[in-house]
This record gives C-alpha cells, sequence and structure tokens, in this order.
C-alpha cells in the first residue's frame, strides 16, 4: 500500500453537505439585509457629523462634557450627530444632540459582552457586523469629529484618512478634539511618517485639530460655505462604490 493510501479520507467541499460555503454563502444575504435596513432607514439623514471616541469615559468627565456640548452646538447648528450608540463619548455625542434641533443617531453594534444601547437615540440602528456598521458612519458623515479614544478609535480615525486619500470618499473635514491629547501622534506622523515618504507632506491637511466647540462647528461650515452640505453627483458616485 502506497503513503498515499494510507492518507485518512477527507470529505470533498463540494458534495458533503450541508457544507460550510453553502452557509456562508446564506450569510451573505444577512449581511445585504444589513445594508438594505440600514441605507433605507437613515437615508434622510443630512446633513451628519459622526463623533468617534473612548467608551470608556465616564459622565462628569472633562471629555465628557465636552463631547456633550460639541453635539449640542452641531444639533442646534442643524446636524445630525451619529456615534456608535455605547457608553462614555458615545454616549455624551447623543446626550448633546439629543437635547438639540437635530436628530440623534446611533449606530449600535452586537458583540459578545453586550455594548447596552445608551437612552439618547432619536433614531437607534443595530449592527452585526462592523464592516456594515462602519459603512454608515462614512455614507451618513459630512465631516468627522474625533474626540480622545483607543484602540477603536484610532482604527476609524485611520479609516477615515485612508478613504480620503485614496479618493474612495470625498474630502470632507477630520477634526481632532484636544491638542494636548492628540500632538503626540500628529508630532509621529510629522518625524516618521512624511520624513520617511510613508505619506505625502500634503496628506496632514486632511487633519485639523481643535479644542474649541464653536471652532469646531465653524470649521465644518467653512469647508461647505461654497457649495452647500448636499452631496454632488460625483461625490453620490463615490460613496456607491465604496
Amino acid at each position: 500500500m502506497s503513503a498515499k493510501d494510507k492518507m485518512p479520507k477527507v470529505a470533498d467541499p463540494w458534495t458533503s453537505a450541508p457544507t460550510a460555503t453553502a452557509r456562508e454563502a446564506w450569510r451573505v444575504f444577512g449581511i445585504m439585509a444589513e445594508f438594505v435596513e440600514a441605507t433605507e432607514r437613515l437615508a434622510m439623514v443630512r446633513p451628519a457629523v459622526s463623533i468617534f471616541g473612548s467608551a470608556r469615559v465616564k459622565p462628569g468627565t472633562e471629555y465628557y462634557a465636552l463631547t456633550e456640548t460639541i453635539a449640542r452646538r452641531l444639533a442646534d447648528s442643524g446636524f445630525a450627530v451619529v456615534s456608535g450608540g455605547g457608553p462614555g463619548i458615545m454616549e455624551a455625542a447623543n446626550k448633546g444632540a439629543f437635547d438639540g434641533k437635530a436628530p440623534s443617531i446611533g449606530l449600535n453594534i452586537q458583540l459578545p459582552m453586550e455594548q447596552k444601547a445608551n437612552l439618547y437615540q432619536d433614531i437607534s440602528q443595530t449592527f452585526k457586523h462592523f464592516f456594515a456598521r462602519k459603512y454608515m458612519f462614512v455614507k451618513l458623515a459630512n465631516a468627522y469629529v474625533v474626540m480622545p479614544g483607543g484602540f477603536g478609535t484610532l482604527d476609524e480615525l485611520m479609516e477615515a484618512l485612508t478613504l480620503i486619500q485614496t479618493g474612495k470618499t470625498p474630502r470632507i473635514p477630520v477634526i481632532l478634539v484636544g491638542k494636548a491629547f492628540w500632538g503626540g501622534l500628529l508630532a509621529w506622523f510629522q518625524e516618521r511618517l512624511v520624513s520617511e515618504g510613508m505619506i505625502h507632506p500634503d496628506d496632514m491637511d486632511l487633519i485639523q485639530v481643535l479644542d474649541d466647540p464653536d471652532e469646531v462647528v465653524e470649521a465644518i461650515f467653512q469647508h461647505y460655505e461654497t457649495r452647500g452640505f448636499q452631496q454632488l453627483p460625483e461625490e453620490h458616485e463615490l460613496l456607491l462604490n465604496l
């Protein structure tokens, strides 16, 4: 008997039923349904600002109060405020907007250790898949406001910058709030990424760093003062192909 004959028999994935491949294929329909439901439900949310930040920030702290103030100013200026729907900075953003004139929107995520949705959402949309949720953050946003946060916040920030840098989404304001918090990271960008040719020097212009809530709102209005907040046809096409 040859060595090949002694090998254990493995089920043919194309003939075994039910197969993992079939299950994965059916899951695609669930993912599609998630995209369709969120897109239809949130289609009229315009203009909007997506706010990112740590889930670990507690009520009564400086970052929580600052986020709440920024969100309230944005809502009173006519911007829907979009957050991740959970605690910390997300709660502060929704709370500020909830008391304002524009909708407060939470894009919640189902996690193994359950994330509890905060109570300050006019519209609450829940996702199973991170990538579907992140797509809606991008699709809805006329600007990003990034508060202090950890790995999740950095992930959202870097994705936003990458999409703008590569031309996959329109160029919109990316505002980091907290010069003291973000200063070290931006210095590293300049000292390493720019100086070693990993990014173009002009890529640093994609980022603004501000501390004052009124300056945040003003920076967004300045970006759109010559064209309005409605998506241009070419921008709409970009997001369709994101």
